[in-house]
């Protein structure tokens, strides 16, 4: 877009027309876009082209920001705010292309393109300038979604980005993918109790992320079951206590109910000295705005203490028995194996004594020769 070229002092212009013969036509200043919206500390290149009459020698060529009707507008590569930040990529011929890095909201301004002649009241300036909108990104979501319903997350800025932006959302600072990855919407359909978390959005290619945002998702209670302490034989007078465990948003509601009847309510339920009047199946209810859950029952068997001492008396009369038909095998085992090394060791001598024998019978039965 070509804008107009307009001096600081218009008596002086007008000389300088009459006097050189140039009209307003020779001078331009051209920015490239003139609005620019731009993501909190990315940075900003704008394209920038001049012209001036042939003959005319820049002197000095710089940026600057309003009001555009300043006689002496400051240079702002001179300004501490700018120093380290703002480059001039152009030249003294036609490019006055700048660049701002790390820019901040603070930075949102007209800017304007400015450049002396070596004509003392040559002073010239592009107006209107280009307009820079630093804007960062917050994520907009319903403040309570039910699980199956349709969501949609939107990542916003204050103003349209002029570069075409690759957005990425987060879910608990861990990157997730969508489906369009050029949309500022993220699509939950349906969503799930899964997808409740913190959620932020940011542009690929720069550092700037949105704050975090909550989603909460209700649903009903879920995964309900009953726990038991102590574990293992409860005996008239223990203490015991029941635990419900349940998965809901909000938070159900807890009930304690044994054989249709609710006793009691609350994640615990404790019975102090048991008797066997507790005996039987206890169940909890776990209930919210979006539905309700049972547990599976869970049967206490309390035993009395004479029933008890019985069964320990019982144990201890069967260990017994079991010690001593043990021993008795082990000595009858024994007894037998002596016996048998007894009985081996006799045909042993048996077979020795026989062998002997015929041995002194052979040697009697041999003839005797005299010499005759």
């Amino acid at each position: 877009m070509l804008m107009s070229v307009r001096r600081m002092a218009p008596l002086s212009m007008i000389f300088l027309l009459m006097i050189h013969g140039v009209s307003s036509g020779d001078w331009g200043v051209s920015y490239s876009p003139s609005h620019i919206c731009a993501l909190k500390d990315s940075t900003v290149i704008v394209r920038c082209t001049y012209k001036y009459p042939t003959g005319y020698e820049i002197k000095k060529a710089f940026w600057t920001k309003g009001p555009a009707d300043d006689v002496n507008p400051p240079d702002l590569s001179d300004d501490p705010e700018y120093s380290q930040r703002l480059q001039y990529l152009g030249d003294k011929q036609q490019n006055c292309t700048v660049r701002l890095s790390h820019v901040t909201q603070k930075d949102s301004h007209m800017y304007y393109f400015r450049f002396i002649t070596n004509i003392t009241e040559g002073r010239w300036i592009g107006k209107p300038g280009v307009t820079l909108t630093v804007t960062d990104l917050q994520v907009e979501t319903p403040e309570r979604v039910t699980e199956g319903d349709s969501v949609n997350l939107t990542c916003n800025s204050s103003c349209a980005l002029t570069d075409r932006a690759t957005f990425i959302w987060y879910r608990n600072s861990q990157k997730i993918l969508t489906e369009s990855k050029y949309s500022n919407k993220l699509s939950l359909n349906p969503v799930r109790r899964e997808d409740l978390g913190r959620y932020s959005c940011a542009v690929d290619g720069h550092t700037h992320i949105s704050p975090a945002v909550y989603l909460s998702v209700m649903y009903s209670p879920q995964y309900t079951f009953v726990g038991v302490s102590p574990s293992g034989v409860i005996v008239e007078g223990d203490s015991v206590t029941l635990s419900c465990s349940s998965d809901s948003n909000p938070p159900a509601e807890i009930s304690w109910i044994k054989g249709g009847t609710i006793v009691g309510s609350g994640r615990i339920y404790n019975i102090s000295k048991i008797s066997s009047d507790d005996s039987g199946e206890y169940k909890c209810k776990s209930i919210n705005e979006h539905g309700e859950k049972y547990s599976d029952a869970l049967t206490l068997n309390v035993k009395s203490i004479g029933c008890l001492v019985i069964l320990y008396i019982s144990i201890g009369v069967v260990c017994g028995a079991a010690v001593i038909i043990t021993m008795v095998l082990i000595w009858v085992s024994k007894r037998m194996k002596k016996r048998n090394d007894t009985l081996k060791s006799q045909m042993s001598q048996s077979r020795n004594d026989y062998s002997r024998r015929e041995y002194s019978d052979d040697e009697l039965s041999e003839p005797v020769y005299e010499n005759a």
